[in-house]
């Protein structure tokens, strides 16, 4: 049996035999068709046309542009049909047939390919019509329309040749809109229209209304390889292969006078979800004239007003539609004369906040499941409560100076603050908002990066330090500005041809990764909103997996809580020593020439530790804290080797000009001090520190490391649990790639643990467990799970060890090439490499419950909060996964949509 080209919308049951289920229908005949053929078949009303298959299309791009003979062929049988049932003739002067050609894909790609109006007219078809009208005015402005759609469309012209001679033609008549032209002047302005085609393609304006068709229909197809198109689909995702449908449909006509309109409606309002028809409309007016913004559009209410039986009908067909689709629709409809069509209808696009209360509320309706209103609702969407945004008007307007990587969502506005001191100063004594703009961040930049309402870097990648932190504290974030230099000396950050001074404005949208020059005005959403809590609360109910939080500081662990976190699954203490009283306590440990030495820094140090873990313990009474070791290398706690050469230089041409013996002594005291410095710095520097002397290593070579942290940490429960709190303890070794390394941890935390119990008369319930990060610790889990009593996967470290890529380097250099260029289908940073470092996490999730079936597992990387990752953890039986505090309200909608996925439950669809 030949191949069907073209079907007819009533042939809707033939499409689905051929296609199977009704999302290979929508493959066929592409959204706009499908819809189509489905409205007319529910008894809506729908002009009566026909759809070229999306097969079509991709035959006609593989036959490099020639039209298949078949295909045109069964179009003009189609044709032929449709004026059967118009009992019009396409191209009759006494009794014509106008037809609309418009693109539709299975996607819906709003305004990204092409449609052409009023086929069918030429110089006799028009004459013919003012006879039968009585009306040139409406006649010479359809034809027009024609010609202008077509030049632009099928022959490339640019729009704005036509539209200056419909200026020039209001001025000459003296009206301020189109809508005042006369007939008179319309048809002047299409004798313009078709020298214009003439003089800038070489060919006349069609008069066969069959050539007019064919290349309508051939410049639709084009028009999928379009530009615009595939950028399009390459922000949404959207494949290249599916090709786009031609939809072939009578003309019905809302500029033939005042009891004509045309409009786009939605069935809820699409920014806050509020039931009811939202849209604009004109009258006397053609489709385009309300999306092109040629005219000022009317509201539903004065529709309401002028046409309410159309406006009523309107409303019923809205609300039939949604039961229909069991979805927010987006309807094009046009009144004729007092009679309403519809040209279009399709799952409306909605804010976040729409969403949210669309879903929620359909399930109140009974439209859609619990369940299915948890597939609805998309994680990213979520986010969007949790983040100030740039107000949208403003940022379109504003100028885009640089973009990077969208590392941390939201929006910040700000000073420029060119280092962590500044940051701090004008944000704590000058009252001022700050962005701060660094090369990129270091842990000794962490409080003005918690005084910045913003952080950009010009180096750096999504796992960097800034962006980490970032997220940790909710700061909206963009790394990686490509092209952006900062000058530290002449306090200037350059991008292109724009010059920011230090204390001039920027504003930052963390969620794109742009950064604007100058203070735009935000708008905060509410995380407390009524419909995300429903929706969030059903989440809860259909998940397996756990949602705890990385949270280092007390406020952090009060944020998640709040936000549904079950427990802390990293508490990194290396952050807690930058505070300002602690780093130079730190700085003493690690410059110490004796053990004694050490052992009197890390007992300054320990009090301000077991404070800081009892706030902790006491905001999550009753919840598990998870505790990591000390992680990074001591050099990390140091000034840079090159800031101290450059600070000693600075010093030593400083004594030069000397006079006062006080002076030369004073600046001979730092000189010494900054040498002793150095030689530390270079005593501790390695070729590759980040697999280097850190966690476990640094403490098995320094006991008195973890001897410190673990009193401190048993001290605080200790206390905690005499206060009534319920203080739930999970010590984590980081960086153990051997069972030995583990046991020689254990021995000391079990040993501290015993003394602080008898020394305080309480009994701590407490576990010890381990970062599996790096390969080896994978692979032999089963060794590592007989001594551990827990394991989470440190994701960021175990993706550089398994790829062998810097995570800091690599996301700024070839890493992105290789996403663009597709060698890599994602950031393996940002989504879990499912096949190598997943591979990884599976073996070790069945060794280590071979050894000790009652394992706990979880995730406390950085994939712990993206989408997709959640889905692998849920399928691999990880027990929790941790993730920044702002991400947790996402990952309880992304671990319910795992598990409903797990189970079968299919996203709501189409009333059958």
């Amino acid at each position: 049996m030949a191949k069907k080209w073209v079907y007819l919308f009533r042939e809707i049951e033939e499409a689905e035999d051929y296609a199977g289920d009704w999302d290979s229908v929508r493959g066929l005949l592409g959204g706009k068709g499908a819809n189509l053929a489905d409205m007319a078949r529910i008894g809506v009303p729908v002009p009566p046309g026909f759809t070229v298959t999306t097969e079509a299309c991709i035959a006609y791009l593989e036959s490099e542009n020639e039209f298949p003979e078949e295909i045109w062929e069964e179009e003009q049988a189609a044709l032929r049909r449709i004026e059967e049932k118009a009992g019009k003739r396409f191209g009759d002067a006494s009794n014509p047939l106008l037809v609309s050609c418009r693109s539709g894909a299975k996607f819906s790609m709003p305004g990204m390919m092409d449609t052409v109006l009023n086929l069918g007219m030429n110089d006799e078809v028009a004459q013919g019509m003012v006879e039968l009208t009585g009306d040139p005015r409406f006649v010479y402005d359809s034809y027009r329309r024609l010609i202008q759609m077509f030049g632009a469309v099928v022959r490339g012209m640019r729009d704005e040749v036509f539209e200056d001679v419909i200026e020039e033609r209001q001025r000459v008549a003296g009206v301020d809109s189109d809508s005042q032209l006369s007939g008179e002047d319309w048809e002047e302005v299409t004798r313009r229209f078709k020298k214009l085609v003439r003089s800038y393609t070489g060919f006349d304006f069609p008069q066969d209304p069959l050539e007019q068709l064919r290349s309508a229909s051939e410049a639709v197809f084009k028009s999928w390889q379009g530009k615009r198109a595939v950028d399009y689909r390459n922000a949404a995702d959207i494949p290249h292969d599916l090709g786009t449908a031609v939809n072939i449909q009578t003309m019905v006509f809302g500029n033939m006078g005042e009891d004509c309109a045309t409009g786009v409606a939605m069935s809820r309002n699409p920014s806050t979800g509020e039931p009811g028809v939202e849209g604009d409309f004109l009258i006397n007016a053609q489709g385009e004239d309300v999306v092109a913004g040629i005219r000022p559009t009317l509201s539903m209410d004065v529709m309401a007003e002028k046409m309410p039986e159309a406006y009523a009908e309107l409303t019923e067909i809205a609300e039939k539609l949604e039961q229909h689709y069991r979805d927010m629709q987006d309807m094009e409809f046009t009144v004729e004369h007092g009679t309403l069509w519809l040209l279009q209808t399709r799952d409306g696009k909605r804010t976040a906040q729409a969403e949210v209360r669309i879903a929620v509320e359909m399930v109140d309706e009974g439209l859609l499941t619990q369940e299915q209103a948890l597939l609805r609702v998309a994680p990213e969407q979520v986010d969007f409560f949790l983040h100030p945004q740039l107000e949208e008007d403003a940022r379109r307007s504003a100028q885009l100076i640089g973009q990077g990587l969208n590392v941390s969502p939201g929006a910040a506005v700000g000073v420029v603050a060119l280092d962590a001191d500044t940051a701090e100063r004008w944000a704590k004594e000058e009252e001022k908002d700050v962005i701060m703009v660094r090369p990129e961040t270091r842990p000794d930049d962490v409080h003005g990066m918690l005084a910045a309402q913003g952080i950009v870097t010009s180096r750096g990648g999504r796992t960097s330090h800034a962006a980490l932190v970032a997220r940790q504290f909710g700061k909206p974030a963009v790394v990686g500005v490509e092209g952006m230099e900062i000058d530290l000396d002449a306090r200037v950050v350059r991008v292109g041809d724009v010059t920011v001074r230090e204390g001039e404005a920027l504003s930052i949208d963390g969620l794109r990764g742009d950064v604007y020059l100058g203070e735009l005005p935000t708008v905060v959403p509410d995380i407390q909103d009524e419909w995300l809590t429903r929706l969030l609360e059903w989440a809860d109910e259909a998940r397996r997996l756990e949602v705890w939080a990385n949270a280092d500081y007390p406020q952090d662990a009060q944020r998640a809580r709040e936000y549904g976190a079950q427990g802390i699954g990293l508490c990194r203490t290396e952050h807690m020593f930058f505070e300002e009283d602690r780093l130079p306590l730190m700085r003493r440990m690690i410059m110490s020439r004796t053990r004694t030495e050490r052992e009197e820094a890390l007992d300054a140090l320990l009090p301000h530790q077991q404070s800081d873990f009892q706030e902790l313990f006491q905001v999550m009474d009753g919840l598990p804290v998870v505790i990591r070791l000390l992680d990074p290398p001591l050099h990390e706690f140091l000034p840079t080797y090159e800031d101290l050469l450059r600070t000693l230089s600075d010093l030593k041409l400083r004594l030069q000009h000397l006079s006062s013996l006080g002076e030369v002594d004073d600046t001979l005291a730092q000189i010494r001090e900054k040498q002793d410095l150095l030689e530390r710095i270079v005593a501790l520097r390695e070729e590759n520190p980040m697999l280097g002397t850190r966690g476990v290593r640094l403490a098995i070579l320094y006991p008195e490391l973890v001897r410190m942290q673990a009193q401190a940490i048993f001290q605080a429960a200790a206390r905690a649990i005499r206060e009534e709190v319920d203080a739930r303890v999970e010590i984590m070794v980081p960086l153990v790639s051997h069972v030995n390394e583990f046991k020689a941890q254990f021995r000391e935390i079990e040993a501290q643990a015993r003394a602080v119990m008898e020394e305080h008369d309480v009994e701590i319930p407490y576990e010890v467990g381990t970062m599996i990060e790096v390969p080896r610790a994978a692979l032999t889990a089963h060794e590592i799970a007989a001594e551990a009593e827990f394991f989470s996967f440190g994701t960021n470290d175990l993706t550089q060890t398994v790829f062998g890529i810097s995570r800091d380097d690599g996301e700024v250099g070839f890493l992105m090439h290789y996403v663009e260029r597709r060698i890599l289908e994602d950031n393996p940073f940002s989504t879990l490499d499912v096949p190598g470092v997943g591979g990884l996490m599976e073996i070790a999730v069945e060794r280590g419950r071979e050894a000790r079936p009652e394992l706990k597992i979880g995730i406390c990387g950085e994939h712990g909060g993206d989408p997709r990752s959640v889905t692998f953890c849920h399928g691999a039986g990880l027990d929790y996964v941790s993730c920044s505090p702002f991400r947790v309200p996402v990952t309880r909608l992304s671990a319910a949509q795992a598990a409903l996925r797990e189970a079968g439950v299919e996203p709501a669809g189409r009333d059958e």
